[in-house]
């Protein structure tokens, strides 16, 4: 039984990773919220029913409540329609409203960035 309980935890782990791989900030919530929520989840489940059904109970309402709140506390962007994020020359990066195809555009400075395609705009 350990060992099954073992091999369901490892394979979450590793769903949650590889969720963790997406661009969106609000999946990426999801996942932390979710991961966060199921060791609590388990902790708390554990400490009540000092059982494994309790532990894993206590898992899987952990990540669910933990994926819906990390959703459910995503930033819009303030109104600003969608934010691209941008890499300035020193390797920072910033959040910045889309300007036409894929944030080309002058309010930016433009940032001497290359894409590969045109040398740079």
């Amino acid at each position: 039984m350990s060992f099954r309980l073992t091999a369901i935890a490892v394979s979450a782990l590793l769903a949650m990773s590889l969720a963790g791989c997406e661009t969106s900030e609000q999946n990426q919530r999801a996942g932390t919220g979710a991961l966060i929520g199921g060791g609590v989840g388990a902790l708390a489940g554990q400490a009540l029913g000092h059982n494994t059904k309790s532990t894993v109970i206590g898992a899987a309402g952990g990540a669910l409540l933990g994926a819906a709140v990390g959703t459910a506390t995503t930033p819009s962007g303030g109104g600003n329609g969608n934010l691209c994020r941008y890499q300035r020359p020193d390797g920072s990066i910033y959040n910045a409203p889309c300007e036409g195809n894929g944030g080309r555009g002058a309010p930016y400075g433009g940032g001497g960035y290359n894409d590969g395609n045109n040398g740079g705009y």
